[in-house]
């Protein structure tokens, strides 16, 4: 059966970019389905980031849409006069309230502004009206009227320009065109969505959204660490956290990648009839059982190289348990993404402090993961926020049995068949490590029951076939109405925003492809 449509994947800091849990579904998805058409849009840092994945044929586009460095010169068109710039200085006013205080139980503001900003934004006139004085004039005053809480934070200029400079670059992503034929997916909240918002709000083009990591904690967790200033921190988040919810209300599905995270968006303002959770999956074959442990007691690590991943404690619980067992070693395979060099010279410091850095052995990236996982005679995790991740599911298909912090949807994922201990508790997760480690008969197990988990619950073609069935109800099916307010009504009939529309009318893209 053929709607005449294909899928517009939109990611973030991810595929086909990254190596890493989000990308290796993104890239099982793509694969999974040779029926049907990708346009893979992804945003970048710079856009020279250079493609990791090799794409399939089925991806018959991609385009990196970076979000720093200048902006391409079709966006620096003249700045707003006359009646347009009065309009955008009443939807930017609106705008920053709805993030600095928002009404209780409303994302009205938010999304209204949002939607002319996204019809500046194609008509390539967002950043040069983001860029002018009177703009930073606006944010000082909005941040210290009276009753604000950055109002006694007593914002300077500098912040206004930080603010401001980080708030265009979010935005770029509203002026990219997704086919009006396509389904657009965001495979993760945030800056992922503004493309799919923009589509949805103009165009009436499907919306789905799925989440591994939960974005808006991540920002949180981000921002605490952040150099800026509480008023740019306060404006970000608020930020964040309005774009969050409106993705949200607007996606026709949500596809959460476990029971946490549908939790975590029945609480944000998102319909639970609208979520379907469908989780990751793994091919059998491709991590098979991983035959005899090593002869010497090893842990076994796999990701990438970051902060999030919180390998502090890991290296901190391996110098617990290495009083008790000093033949103990640990192996961390993965790559250490550009950016995070210095966090690798952090592990490696504090590994030299505690004196345990002989027994620690960082392996890079490696091609047949599986033996990364038959390395270890138990596989760890200690990151603080997780989605559903590969790292356990895989392991646990490959027979080994897991320690892993409690985020996310972990818990889902090992059941019975591992140990989950809190996050960032180095002591708890190095004694309940020395208990598998002491206990080989329930070591092995458990690595057996992990396995049956797995081909019970997790496999590659169950993911799969979630997503097709999805694909084509959102292909054929008449998508949600958007949510529109009088007042956004009546400024679309006004002559200035017919201009805008018509000057950012996306061009019509046949894509041969289908979803059959």
């Amino acid at each position: 059966m053929s709607h005449g449509r294909h899928v517009t994947m939109l990611t973030e800091g991810t595929y086909p970019h990254v190596h890493g849990g989000v990308s290796t579904w993104c890239d099982q998805l793509v694969r999974g389905m040779p029926e049907v058409d990708f346009n893979v849009i992804a945003l970048t840092g710079s856009g020279r980031e250079p493609v990791t994945w090799e794409l399939p044929r089925n991806v018959y586009r991609h385009t990196s849409v970076p979000l720093w460095g200048a902006p391409p010169a079709r966006r620096l068109r003249s700045g707003l006069r006359g009646k347009a710039r009065r309009s955008f200085t009443e939807t930017y006013e609106a705008f920053l309230l709805s993030l600095l205080d928002p009404a209780p139980g409303s994302s009205r503001g938010f999304s209204e502004s949002l939607r002319e900003l996204a019809l500046l934004a194609r008509a390539g006139r967002l950043t040069a009206a983001l860029r002018s004085e009177s703009v930073l004039r606006l944010l000082m005053t909005v941040w210290t009227r009276p009753g604000l809480a950055t109002a006694a934070a007593q914002p300077t200029i500098h912040d206004a320009l930080t603010a401001t400079d980080l708030l265009e670059h979010a935005l770029r992503p509203l002026a990219v065109r997704i086919p009006p034929d396509s389904v657009a997916h965001a495979v993760s909240s945030g800056l992922a969505t503004l493309p799919a918002l923009a589509a949805k709000y103009l165009d009436r083009v499907p919306f789905l959204l799925t989440e591994h990591g939960i974005y808006l904690r991540e920002r949180y967790l981000g921002y605490r660490s952040a150099e800026q200033r509480w008023p740019v921190k306060a404006l970000m988040l608020g930020f964040y956290r309005e774009l969050n919810t409106e993705g949200y209300r607007q996606a026709d599905l949500i596809t959460p990648c476990n029971q946490y995270n549908r939790r975590w968006e029945e609480r944000g303002g998102a319909d639970s009839e609208r979520i379907r959770t469908v989780y990751n999956g793994v091919d059998p074959h491709a991590f098979p059982e991983a035959g005899p442990e090593p002869e010497v007691p090893t842990l076994s690590w796999c990701g990438r190289i970051d902060p999030i991943k919180d390998l502090e404690t890991l290296v901190r619980a391996y110098a617990f348990m290495r009083e008790e067992l000093p033949e103990l070693r640990l192996r961390l395979f993965g790559p250490v993404p550009a950016g995070c060099e210095e966090y690798k010279l952090r592990l490696e410091k504090l590994a030299a402090e505690l004196g345990v850095s002989e027994g620690i052995t960082y392996e890079g990236r490696i091609e047949d993961v599986a033996r990364a996982y038959a390395a270890g005679s138990v596989v760890m995790l200690s990151s603080i926020s997780e989605g559903f991740p590969f790292s356990i599911i895989e392991a646990m298909s490959c027979g080994r049995t897991t320690v892993s912090t409690d985020v996310g949807g972990v818990r889902e994922a090992v059941g019975d068949t591992g140990l989950v201990v809190p996050p960032r508790e180095p002591e708890t997760m190095a004694r309940a490590t020395l208990a598998l480690l002491r206990d080989d008969e329930r070591r092995a197990e458990l690595g057996r029951m992990s396995r049956e988990r797995v081909v019970e619950k997790f496999t590659l073609d169950q993911s799969v076939d979630g997503f097709r069935h999805i694909y084509r109800e959102l292909a054929g099916q008449p998508v949600l109405p958007v949510h529109v307010g009088d007042e956004w009504t009546q400024r679309l009939a006004d002559p200035w925003y017919k201009e805008l529309a018509a000057m950012g009318h996306p061009q019509t893209e046949s894509g041969e492809g289908s979803l059959r």
